[in-house]
């Protein structure tokens, strides 16, 4: 989602007062880690192995050794041996898979009300341990939480910074506060935002002059790219254009469909239709993939190749949306008692200024077309996959009643609702997003030589994505009991092993002590005693 760039200005006055947790939160890092008896769920597609032992040294992965079979005791002296000073962790029985990534990750918000070290513990709380944030609240805020996160000062996941382009802050106003209009005014901004340090650019489209330069100067210094083609620009400038450009991935799917016309050049607005009304600009949206080419037609496929040629990877966001087909979903999901802060829930109620909150008069006839929506958009995004694409997972938190950490795995069971394999999922939630990174050498899977993330689960995640969820999953024991299972035990990021339960517990603490503060009690939306 687009945040809203007068809450840039804020950012200043509110980052002094901001605590965030330090790493003495975590257990390491350590000369030697093992990890022992795990089942391996890797992110390269391959099936579960195990058990399995996992020996880190400096944060760098040395081994994954095979140490027996399903059922048969292990013989001690056939597993590696653990060093003076070294750490053993013992997940036997357990399965781990590598540090998730998601690729659209807002930092909180100053409307949100969610500061850092809340969102952090939900996401590390979740097994992501490696964020990209597409625009926020300014190069600074986020550079600043890159390099403590860089050097484990903070409980944080690794953190790439994507600027909103033509975004500016007191130390970072290359153009001394002249909106971008011209191409040399674009590529003047795109070398600034490279010399700050920032890792790319999140666009939301712009004049087809401006996004040609934009791009290619930022592929020239070989930064990354993202945009949300936003329907003010969209008309002249849709996926393929960003892509043939340079563009690197897209975000959630504006712009597709526009690139999927056959038989109109612009979308079947209402004549009374205005973007700053968000029910006018959400409702109609879920009507866009019925305009577009049929699934497997001619120009459908035409399209699909054309993105497949270029390597173009596709970052859905499926999450964000849903609320939009089961509003009541959404919104009445078990987490937000205890995880949401009351600053967020008041968020998200309806309103004509907060952005998101577009339940002016949502009803059965808008959740029936987003469903449409759904299915169309799904088809094309599994077919991608299908066809050698990179897909990736990404949350984009903060809005639409989607809470930090749950939503990211929402996202995965969503792929899964699209067609993918459970397998599939975990590589879009892992290596996918590493490739689109560029930092597949060093995260994305587990293999020798890359960097320690890990996630680790008590429960089976291919056969529940459910089980990674911080509340975990409903089950019914042999003895007709019901029990919660799951939730992720261990969250590992550059070796050093935190306790996602206590992190996620920690979260619960902060939600209860803002609630006693104001009194304050989730009853329905827009009521609180």
């Amino acid at each position: 989602m687009k945040t809203k760039p007068i809450l840039f200005l804020a950012v200043a006055l509110l980052w002094s007062s901001v605590t965030i947790a330090q790493s003495g939160d975590g257990d390491g890092p350590f000369s030697q880690l093992i990890i022992r008896g795990v089942t391996l769920i890797n992110g390269n597609g391959a099936p579960p192995q195990g058990p399995i032992d996992i020996v880190v040294e400096n944060n760098i992965i040395k081994k994954i050794e095979v140490v027996g079979y399903p059922g048969v005791a292990i013989d001690p002296a056939k597993r590696p041996q653990l060093k003076a000073g070294g750490k053993e962790l013992d997940c036997n029985g357990m399965y781990l898979l590598p540090g998730f990534i998601d690729m659209h990750g807002h930092i909180g918000g100053v409307a949100q009300g969610a500061e850092p070290d809340y969102v952090f513990k939900l996401w590390m709380g979740h097994g992501v341990t490696t964020v990209r944030e597409p625009s926020g609240r300014g190069v600074d805020f986020t550079m600043d939480l890159k390099r403590k996160s860089a050097k484990n000062e903070i409980v944080a996941p690794r953190i790439l910074a994507y600027t909103g382009f033509g975004q500016t802050s007191k130390s970072f106003n290359p153009l001394n506060d002249i909106p971008i209009s011209t191409p040399d005014q674009a590529r003047e901004w795109v070398r600034a935002n490279a010399k700050k340090g920032a890792d790319g650019i999140k666009f939301f489209g712009a004049a087809p002059e401006i996004m040609a330069a934009a791009l290619d100067e930022n592929k020239k210094l070989g930064l990354g790219s993202a945009c949300h083609h936003a329907q003010l620009s969209v008309a002249r400038w849709n996926v393929l254009h960003s892509a043939r450009a340079g563009l690197t991935s897209m975000e959630h799917w504006y712009g597709l469909p526009e690139a999927l016309f056959a038989d109109r050049t612009v979308q079947d607005y209402p004549l009374d239709y205005n973007y700053q009304n968000e029910q006018h600009r959400f409702e109609n949206a879920g009507k866009l993939w019925a305009q577009a080419a049929k699934p497997y037609s001619e120009h459908w496929n035409n399209v699909m190749g054309e993105l497949l040629d270029l390597d173009f990877t596709l970052d859905p966001t499926f999450n964000i949306y849903e609320a939009s087909r089961d509003l009541q979903r959404a919104r009445r999901a078990e987490w937000h008692e205890e995880y949401t802060l009351p600053s967020l829930w008041d968020f998200y109620q309806p309103s004509k200024i907060s952005h998101g909150s577009y339940w002016h008069d949502w009803g059965t006839e808008q959740e029936v077309a987003w469903k449409e929506n759904f299915k169309l958009w799904m088809t094309f995004i599994n077919e991608y996959k299908n066809r050698g694409g990179r897909v990736t997972a990404g949350s984009d938190s903060g809005f639409i009643f989607q809470l930090y950490g749950f939503a990211y795995i929402r996202e995965l069971e969503l792929l899964r609702e699209a067609g993918f394999h459970p397998l599939e999922v975990i590589r879009s939630a892992t290596l996918n997003g590493a490739e689109a990174l560029g930092m597949d050498k060093q995260i994305g899977s587990v293999a020798i030589g890359k960097l320690a993330d890990f996630v680790v689960v008590a429960e089976n995640p291919l056969k529940n994505l459910k089980v990674l969820y911080g509340t975990g999953a409903v089950k019914l024991t042999e003895d007709n009991e019901v029990v919660r299972v799951g939730g992720v035990k261990y969250t590992v990021k550059d070796g050093i092993i935190y306790d996602a339960q206590e992190l996620l517990q920690d979260v619960k603490r902060m939600v209860a002590s803002e609630k006693q503060r104001l009194n304050y009690k989730i009853l329905q939306p827009g009521i609180k005693e």
